[in-house]
């Protein structure tokens, strides 16, 4: 069989395929065909460091064999399974997944995406308060279905029109740039006063819940201040809120512990789970208390897709949490992070345009700026910087305040680094950096 050309695909891509990629509008190349670790392949043969971990999912490195062990096993065994009824790895999963939790959180409902998990997690919030209220700070991402969107504040809504009602932004804790103009901790959590303020005067008297990333990463990989959750949790259940963490991105392993939750001591009512929980296999996964799960099961609360216990999926997230348990995830990404990040710090040390270093683990970020003083974007840099380094083979995601629309409000200064569990000092850098100014 010939092999298909990048000039081929493209057409046929035009033609036939729908443009509705996130930040992405033209169809260009590359078009990837395969991949190994912390490596991607493009069909013109070309290797690319994927420091995005593929679209966030491949943080335990891609194709690792445990992995595709599992699901090669599954193919021979059983692909796919009635949902109203248990199959076996659904079961173990469950099992295995309430041994990684926080203490308390036990009870697991299997999905497809993270968007399918953050939707279950509010419904089980409304169902359980009798509530419909939710919030989330105005640079959340929770994704891009109806809900999930109407609370995704870090940009996407432009084009959509009217999204669902009773979705309230907070004020982040970006501490890097308040909105407020406060410096912590002689702010003491102005963000959270400022909030539940404007939240408690459009309230009905029906709130449910708060939704939020432990640390924000679409959002710009923006770490909330210590403290910052616990008092979260705190003013959510003294309005009978309850919190709800989204660690799709943050949680098994990614920061340095087993969830970021971990870092604050902090046990939310739920959390949800997605990315690389499948290893690269499409699952996700909302875990809360058993007197949760009691309450709305028993007032008659029904949620599944066709695939939404799919065995096939399940031993995939089995086998993805036996790499994070059995490779001792959570170490090595405070190794990889530390030295990643050291070395960040050190170009900060000699660039002034590198405002800003932050992030832990296997999720890292800068922003640059024009200079320290005004903080103002570095939007041409940046750009400037994510094509040198795409044109060289590096892949990581340019993060953004705002989306898209006919104002022009993205900006492009943020860039987020997702190197995978696998990631050694053995990389090659090819060709000369842009030379930005010293400090």
């Amino acid at each position: 069989m010939a092999k298909d050309s990048e000039a081929d695909l493209l057409a046929r891509a035009r033609r036939y395929s729908f443009r509705a990629r996130m930040d992405k509008g033209e169809v260009a190349g590359p078009v990837f065909v395969s991949g190994q670790g912390s490596e991607v392949e493009d069909v013109t043969g070309k290797r690319w460091l994927d420091f995005n971990s593929g679209q966030m999912c491949a943080a335990l490195g891609h194709n690792h064999p445990t992995v595709t062990a599992a699901i090669k096993q599954a193919c021979d065994t059983l692909i796919h399974s009635h949902s109203s009824y248990f199959n076996v790895q659904e079961i173990r999963l469950a099992e295995r997944l309430a041994g990684v939790m926080p203490a308390g959180l036990e009870k697991s409902l299997f999905l497809q995406s993270g968007s399918d998990a953050n939707e279950a997690a509010l419904m089980i919030a409304r169902q359980y308060t009798g509530g419909y209220e939710v919030a989330s700070p105005h640079v959340s991402f929770h994704g891009l279905s109806d809900t999930a969107r109407s609370l995704t504040f870090a940009g996407w809504h432009a084009g959509h029109g009217a999204l669902p009602g009773g979705s309230y932004a907070m004020v982040a804790p970006y501490c890097y740039r308040c909105p407020l103009r406060q410096t912590f901790p002689a702010c003491n959590y102005a963000c959270l006063d400022t909030s539940f303020e404007l939240i408690d005067a459009q309230s009905t008297g029906r709130p449910a819940a708060v939704i939020t990333e432990p640390l924000f990463s679409a959002g710009g990989v923006i770490e909330p201040p210590p403290g910052w959750l616990k008092r979260l949790q705190e003013m959510c259940h003294q309005r009978g809120m309850l919190l709800i963490l989204d660690e799709e991105q943050t949680g098994l392993g990614k920061l340095g512990t087993m969830f970021a939750c971990d870092a604050e001591g902090v046990v939310p009512d739920m959390i949800t789970v997605a990315k690389h929980f499948g290893g690269g296999i499409s699952i996700s996964a909302v875990t809360t208390s058993a007197a949760i799960e009691e309450k709305v099961v028993e007032s008659g609360f029904i949620n599944t897709h066709s695939h939404s216990n799919d065995p096939l999926a399940c031993a995939a997230g089995i086998a993805s949490l036996d790499v994070i348990e059995g490779e001792d995830m959570p170490a090595k990404a405070r190794a990889i992070g530390d030295r990643f990040k050291g070395h960040l710090g050190a170009l900060a040390q000699r660039y002034e345009q590198i405002g800003d270093v932050r992030g832990r683990g296997l999720l890292l970020g800068i922003e640059l700026v024009e200079d320290r003083h005004s903080r103002k974007p570095a939007d041409a840099l940046g750009q400037a910087v994510y094509r040198h380094c795409f044109e060289h083979g590096l892949i990581f995601s340019q993060r953004r305040q705002g989306s898209e629309d006919g104002e022009k409000k993205s900006r492009d200064a943020g860039h987020e680094f997702l190197p995978l569990l696998g990631t050694t000092d053995a990389v090659p850098v090819s060709g000369p950096l842009p030379a930005p100014q010293p400090a």
